[in-house]
């Protein structure tokens, strides 16, 4: 067998197996996108961004000003 046809063959055989560990990658990198979009929706599902706590109503702190950020 031919030196250089052999290297191509190996080269190729490289190159596929390289392929497939990055398509194993990019695999489970999506799943974890998913995961995380998930959570993330969950998270804002279940916050009431308009909430804020009433102001106190007796003692002399919290009871003339609200400052939540």
């Amino acid at each position: 067998m031919d030196v250089t046809a052999s290297n191509a063959v190996s080269q190729a055989l490289y190159m596929n197996q390289a392929q497939t560990a990055e398509q194993a990658q990019m695999q489970l990198f999506r799943q974890a996108l998913d995961i995380q979009a998930q959570q993330v929706t969950e998270v804002l599902a279940g916050a009431d961004l308009q909430a804020q706590p009433d102001l106190a109503h007796e003692g002399t702190l919290g009871t003339q000003i609200n400052t939540y950020a």
